[in-house]
């Protein structure tokens, strides 16, 4: 296997070539293994300032900062102050959906592993103050459960600002204050911003996106979502080398790199372990731990989490067998087929553990009857509607909504073909990867109750 040193000097060598081929404005990267980082970057950090990326600018995390908001739970755990299987209502009594049986019901470990059920990609804006993420839980009043707590998987964003304010009120801090203070401090991190007036501090990235096909990618309208998102990744930036570190703890089994102990001995592998399965997504986990998604291969498990903003995009791998963490952290452009080439080549050369393989098409799909599939599926975000034509074709037709629109989502048409039993896939890539569709359920007529894409969207009219 090469060094470390072997792999910073080739992709020096390669990541500029990448970034064109890709369209990628600008990257970050950096490799932990064992007490040594390499750490890298090339390319801007805005095409419209022509700032160049260095190794300790500072790019947003995303949904990776899930995994620190569940560091923060689970040190409350060491500390027994919570319980993984006690309602959440036991901590916050105020918690409120639409469903009140599920509400009394839904656990803390459910809230950690996406199984809660409710409705979660709900991005309301409560302002910048100190009590946004309050406010926002309170704005969930209103939001369905779409299934009984603990049946299935389903990504929720709405459920990790829960899991922040759990954290507010037991710490009795915002939730930004208890990262800097439970987190950031005690693992030395330099290069690590809870928001855009500490990020500004350094050289910062922007989010690029593409207003309309074939267009180009120019900055994005605004650096980052709410404030009030914060526990579930919409403000959080750092250099890749401090968000390295926070997985070197995590391999560590909660040391911090001086041996402050900022995880309890085996918290660590309990938010690395299985706790549910997920249909086969593609570029998501097989399976997810507390927090943690999972990558169970042939070779062997890893473990991590991607994040994405508004035109920023961050990947996470650790290969806890080989003692290996790897950040990628990028600003817009095919990020996916980035990822594949830089963090599969990192893991090809000092690991035995390679990434899976993408799905794609089949050359010769099957005609089949799409009658359970076809209908409208509405989320907060979108609606999606499958429909099936004369000639058998089937076709998905993707309706933005809601803040989705503000971010500058269009209307989108594209073609499904059969992939596998109740799977369809699209036959063209949509930034370098084919996504599965998943049909899941049965509304009581023969049609698929959800649609599958990682969050479970539910069926609105067949």
């Amino acid at each position: 296997m090469s060094d470390l040193h072997d792999v910073r000097a080739r992709l020096d060598e390669r990541l500029p070539r990448l970034l064109q081929e890709y369209g990628v404005p600008g990257a970050a990267w950096a490799v932990s293994r064992g007490d040594e980082v390499v750490d890298g970057a090339a390319g801007l950090l805005s095409t419209a300032t022509r700032v160049e990326a260095t190794a300790d600018s500072v790019f947003q995390i995303g949904s990776i900062t899930k995994l620190w908001t569940s560091t923060l739970v689970m040190q409350l755990v060491d500390e027994g102050k919570v319980d993984l299987d006690q309602p959440i209502r036991t901590y916050l009594p105020e918690f409120r959906i639409a469903d009140e049986s599920a509400a009394e019901r839904i656990t803390v470990r459910q809230l950690l592993n996406h199984t809660a059920g409710f409705e979660g990609d709900v991005f309301t804006d409560t302002g910048t103050g100190d009590d946004c993420v309050e406010k926002y839980v309170a704005t969930l009043h209103g939001v369905p459960q779409l299934f009984p707590p603990g049946e299935q998987f389903s990504y929720n964003n709405a459920g990790f600002c829960v899991l922040g304010r759990l954290v507010e009120v037991l710490r009795g801090r915002p939730y930004d204050a208890c990262l800097r203070e439970h987190l950031i401090t005690p693992l030395g991190l330099t290069h690590t911003a809870t928001g855009p007036y500490e990020a500004i501090m350094f050289r910062a990235a922007v989010g690029h996106v593409e207003q309309e096909p074939g267009a180009g990618q120019v900055p994005a309208p605004v650096w980052a979502l709410a404030r009030s998102n914060a526990p579930a990744g919409s403000t959080l930036a750092m250099r890749p080398r401090d968000l390295v570190a926070f997985a070197r703890m995590h391999l560590e089994d909660g040391r911090a790199g001086d041996g402050t102990q900022v995880l309890a001995p085996g918290s660590a592998a309990r938010m690395h372990a299985r706790e549910v399965e997920l249909p086969e997504l593609g570029l998501m986990g097989t399976s997810w731990g507390l927090g943690f998604e999972r990558f169970d291969t042939p070779t062997g498990t890893i473990i991590g989490h991607d994040g994405t903003t508004i035109g920023q995009s961050a990947f996470l791998r650790v290969v806890p067998e080989a003692d290996l963490a790897v950040a990628l952290l990028t600003n817009g452009g095919n990020t996916v087929s980035l990822y594949r080439d830089v963090v599969g080549y990192v893991l090809a050369e000092l690991t035995d553990v390679g990434l899976p393989p993408l799905p794609v098409p089949p050359l010769r799909p099957r005609r089949i009857d799409a009658g359970r599939y076809v209908g409208t599926y509405s989320a907060e975000v979108y609606d999606l509607t499958v429909s099936q034509d004369d000639d058998g074709r089937i076709w998905l037709e993707q309706v933005p909504k809601g803040v989705f629109v503000e971010m500058g989502g269009q209307v989108e048409r594209s073609e499904l073909v059969h992939y596998r039993d109740d799977m369809l896939i699209p036959v063209k890539a949509d930034r370098g990867m084919h996504m599965p569709h998943a049909f899941v359920g049965d509304d009581g007529s023969g049609h698929a109750l959800y649609l599958h894409l990682g969050r479970a969207v539910r069926r609105a009219s067949a």
